[in-house]
């Protein structure tokens, strides 16, 4: 039995020379011309001066905020975080900004969470690096009880809301999807065990990923979940060419047809989603690449695996 190919969206330009307010707009519009199912932004807070990141990282546009640019250009197409920190925001600030964003597109919004990485982003955003999982625990709890709630009076070990009407509420009922982002088998059982699903990074080894798949579904099984309702999305960073890179290329490098079959290969594995995040490749982010060179490749990864003309 074939597994079914997954669902295909676009990253919205936030990072390098490409993003810029008409080029978002562009971009945007025409993924959802083309049948794309959704739009990605992802966070970086800043980018230290001492760290050893891919230049792609360097300036970020906020995640919301390029988001809600679009909604006002889109109708239909889906709103996605890929993922944000949410430790670096208070829940009660987050679900507000949250719960504005899925009214204000209509309810289109999956909210992406992950606990981040960098110490570094973590000092500036005045919150504690010990300790992560057992906050982030408390951080989903307390935001389910700010959108589900009403009056909400949330009490933990790290957050506190009085009790309180928060308004507005979210159009999604009981509220958006939630995806978690991470990679240890904690943070992948986490996933399963309290949200909607799974959001895979940029540096995963996407030829072995139904490792983490089961993961993610063991998670949802300890919790007494239905394993497969979960959506399990993947970050990747398409090279698009033209001949064979031959036996070394990486899934989601080569011609079309060779990435047509990664992403068969991908569905085999449990992957229900995947987005094309341009930022990441240095075709588009890369020193030296302008604005015109990289929008012109982005449209022609639009355009080669378009939902809406999509044939093999």
């Amino acid at each position: 039995m074939t597994a079914a190919m997954p669902l295909l969206g676009f990253g919205l330009p936030v990072s390098g020379c490409w993003a810029t307010p008409g080029t978002m707009r562009r971009i945007a519009r025409r993924a959802e011309d083309l049948g794309y199912a959704s739009l990605w932004t992802f966070q970086r807070v800043l980018y230290p001066a001492d760290a050893e990141l891919d230049w792609a990282h360097r300036a970020v546009h906020d995640p919301l905020v390029a988001l809600a640019h679009v909604a006002g250009h889109t109708d239909r197409i889906g709103l996605g975080t890929a993922t944000i920190c949410a430790p670096f925001t208070a829940p009660a600030l987050l679900a507000k900004a949250l719960a504005s964003l899925d009214v204000l597109s209509g309810g289109r919004l999956t909210v992406g969470l992950g606990m981040g990485w960098l110490p570094q982003e973590y000092a500036a955003a005045g919150v504690p690096f010990e300790r992560r999982g057992q906050r982030m625990d408390e951080y989903l709890r307390c935001l389910e009880a700010l959108w589900t709630r009403d009056p909400v009076e949330f009490a933990g070990e790290f957050y506190l809301v009085p009790r309180s009407h928060v308004g507005p509420l979210p159009v999604q009922r009981p509220h958006p999807p939630v995806l978690l982002g991470g990679t240890a088998a904690a943070a992948l059982r986490r996933a399963g065990r309290l949200t909607q699903g799974w959001i895979g990074s940029s540096r995963q080894d996407l030829a072995r990923i139904g490792t983490c798949v089961e993961t993610v579904r063991d998670g949802a099984r300890e919790a007494g979940r239905d394993p497969h309702s979960l959506r399990i999305v993947v970050r990747g960073v398409v090279d698009l060419v033209d001949d064979d890179p031959g036996r070394l290329r990486r899934p989601l490098q080569g011609t079309r047809e060779q990435v047509l079959a990664d992403l068969d290969a991908l569905g085999a594995q449990g992957v229900t989603e995947v987005f094309f995040d341009l930022n990441l490749s240095p075709r588009v982010t890369a020193p030296g690449v302008d604005e015109g060179e990289a929008r012109a490749y982005a449209e022609r990864v639009l355009d080669a695996f378009a939902p809406a003309n999509a044939s093999r």
